[in-house]
């Protein structure tokens, strides 16, 4: 499949190996992988970008061409590289630092294999008593016309191109954000439209949930309770809605927590019951609300998420134990309805204003801030 970005990898293969770089990328199926990956490169910031997967590889062939085995040497020979050392690398790339190990570990092979399924190669090896890590170089050496090419530095230099895009767009998204800030008091429509549109079924994980913080946030914000240890001495406090960390972060599960109630709120893309189902095991079976990145109706997705569950667990105290887990099935719909109230209540530019900060923040753009 070609899109876009695939104009950009062309460029690439034809700088590298001149006439014979449409033989190259139909042979290569790393590139053809990449190629699959990178289709978010020019749709925007709202499109998801995946670059665990891309990462995974990354470090690899990075570790792979330091070494200068794309030019001399015998790979089969080398002792593999560190995962803690790959694990640190891929989060010292742009939107790489909550990156988890699982794609080094076993995802980026399953998707491969997903695409490629007649293939008898996976990319990623790995011995798991020295936990060491290798590039398969069947993938990266392709023999025609009596000549060898290695494609590592050229799969380099596609991430890198990749990545440049995907910042690009996200600047231009924070810069669009400011833009509106500008002129929110004037044309709240633009604004209301532009929030609203975040908040699709397509958008990217990361602004899904930045855009859910900055929502919930401010619908709580003027609501009070009365707490305290002595009946006749209570305290009257707003609610207020934390944000754990950035997206994506191997917290436990929580990705906002609300004081003083203690509500912990996780956000997910999924209605695979064993996600859901997980994280409650994670805080140990504390209830959790649940903002979900879907259209369906809540009794919907409770109703899919009791039958898939009853597949695995058939057993209904156990699944009934889980289920009284979820406080709250929070979808888009009500997100809009929420984001409604809160502007009813004067906190549009509030909202928007927090869209910006947790997106400087998550984007890693605090250096262009000061600048």
């Amino acid at each position: 499949m070609e899109h876009l970005f695939t104009i950009n990898i062309k460029k690439i293969l034809s700088q590298a190996f001149g006439e014979d770089a449409e033989v190259v990328y139909d042979k290569s199926l790393l590139i053809q992988y990449i190629n699959e990956k990178t289709r978010s490169a020019n749709k925007g910031s709202k499109a998801r970008s995946g670059f665990a997967n891309l990462y995974a590889l990354y470090v690899i062939i990075e570790d792979y061409v330091k070494r200068g085995y794309d030019n001399v040497g015998d790979y089969s020979n080398y002792e593999g590289a560190v995962f803690g050392e790959l694990f640190m690398r891929q989060r010292e790339l742009p939107f790489g630092g909550k990156l988890q190990n699982h794609a080094l570990n076993n995802r980026m092979n399953s998707e491969f294999q997903k695409f490629f399924p007649n293939t008898e190669y996976i990319p990623i090896l790995r011995n798991f008593e020295t936990n060491r890590y290798w590039i398969n170089e069947h993938l990266l050496k392709l023999s025609f016309k009596g000549k060898v090419y290695n494609i590592a530095s050229v799969i380099l230099q596609m991430i890198d191109e990749y990545i440049q895009t995907k910042q690009d767009s996200f600047r231009r998204f924070v810069q669009s954000c400011t833009d509106l800030q500008k002129m929110g008091k004037s044309s709240p429509e633009q604004v209301e439209k532009f929030i609203i549109d975040l908040l699709a079924p397509n958008v990217d994980a990361r602004l899904f949930e930045i855009v859910s913080y900055a929502i919930l946030k401010y619908y709580y914000h003027d609501q009070k309770i009365y707490w305290g240890f002595k009946l006749f001495h209570l305290k009257r406090e707003a609610l207020e809605l934390y944000k754990t960390g950035r997206t994506n972060a191997n917290d436990g599960g929580i990705d906002f927590v609300m004081r003083p109630l203690g509500r912990f709120f996780q956000v997910t893309e999924t209605l695979d019951f064993k996600k859901y189902f997980l994280d409650i095991d994670k805080i140990q079976k504390y209830p959790i609300s649940f903002v979900v990145k879907s259209m369906d109706d809540v009794p919907e997705i409770t109703k899919k998420l009791r039958e898939n569950a009853y597949k695995v667990y058939p057993i209904q105290c156990i699944i009934d134990k889980y289920m009284d887990c979820i406080e709250e099935l929070i979808n888009i719909p009500i997100l809009i309805n929420r984001f409604k109230e809160a502007m009813r209540q004067g906190y549009l530019n509030k909202i928007l204003e927090e869209i910006i900060v947790q997106s400087r923040v998550e984007f890693n753009f605090e250096e262009d801030e000061e600048d």
